[in-house]
């Protein structure tokens, strides 16, 4: 059965983070998705969810961090490896929209972080989308 477009959505909007903070996270996030999602012919559905995302975190980059910061105890963000970093970007922006569940963004990033991180990062972004879903009041 093939993912649903959301899976392959947050996947393609992680694959542009991920493009971008390696690049030091300069301020043209739409612009390095669009040549990311151009290089890898992404599917129209797939852009539409993933843009939306992406536009969330270049409005929002620096209340998404600080969020993030309070959240991630003994990390300063700026430590955190790019994965586990564009990982809880796209949580926290995703989270904000307020759409989906937030237990489906939990389980969403946390495989998003164990296919293209390890299962320590799983396991690391698990706890810290947890912490910042009940911070922003989306989970008792």
């Amino acid at each position: 059965m093939p993912a649903r477009v959301e899976t392959r959505g947050r996947a393609r909007a992680l694959q542009a983070l991920y493009a971008w903070d390696v690049r030091g996270a300069a301020p043209d996030l739409p612009r390095i998705a669009s040549l990311v999602w151009d290089d890898l012919a992404i599917a129209p559905d797939e852009r539409v969810f993933a843009a939306a995302l992406v536009q969330v975190i270049a409005a929002e980059r620096a209340g998404i961090d600080a969020e993030l910061s309070e959240v991630t105890t003994n990390w300063r963000l700026e430590r955190v490896g790019h994965i586990e970093r564009s990982v809880l970007r796209l949580a926290a922006a995703e989270l904000m929209q307020g759409g989906t569940p937030p237990r489906v963004v939990i389980q969403e990033c946390v495989r998003l972080a164990e296919r293209y991180g390890t299962a320590q990062s799983a396991r690391f972004v698990n706890g810290v989308v947890d912490a910042l879903a009940r911070r922003m009041g989306r989970l008792p």
